[in-house]
């Protein structure tokens, strides 16, 4: 089983993709840059959004993990909806299920979620 990981810190820190290889025996693969958003791994300009679609069309993966800044679906729901929707679609023509990976939600009416606007 082949696993690809696109997110951020939360994906790289505490070497969570060493730990998903290790409980499943997977091959796994991480593209992650701290602060990243699926935005910017969908992008075909950017560094990590060719790399993911280099990978996706020569590389065959079982699954796709995507991973979005913690705050991204609260502060930028449309943007959020519209990067999933086109890496599910590159992650399905390249024979793949894509998986969402959520970090926490902020507490409503909390100082984290407010700061964000």
């Amino acid at each position: 089983m082949r696993i690809l990981m696109l997110g951020n810190s939360f994906t790289s820190s505490n070497n969570l993709p060493g730990l998903l290889a290790q409980l499943t025996g997977a091959q796994v693969v991480a593209h992650t840059r701290g602060g990243a958003r699926l935005s910017e791994q969908l992008n075909p300009h950017t560094k990590l959004g060719a790399k993911n679609r280099a990978a996706l069309a020569g590389e065959p993966w079982n699954y796709v993990v995507l991973q979005e800044m913690s705050h991204g679906p609260v502060t930028s729901p449309k943007s959020f909806f519209a990067s999933v929707e086109g890496l599910c679609g590159l992650i399905r023509e390249a024979g793949a299920a894509p998986v969402l990976y959520a970090t926490w939600a902020y507490q409503k009416g909390g100082t984290k979620l407010a700061s964000k606007g």
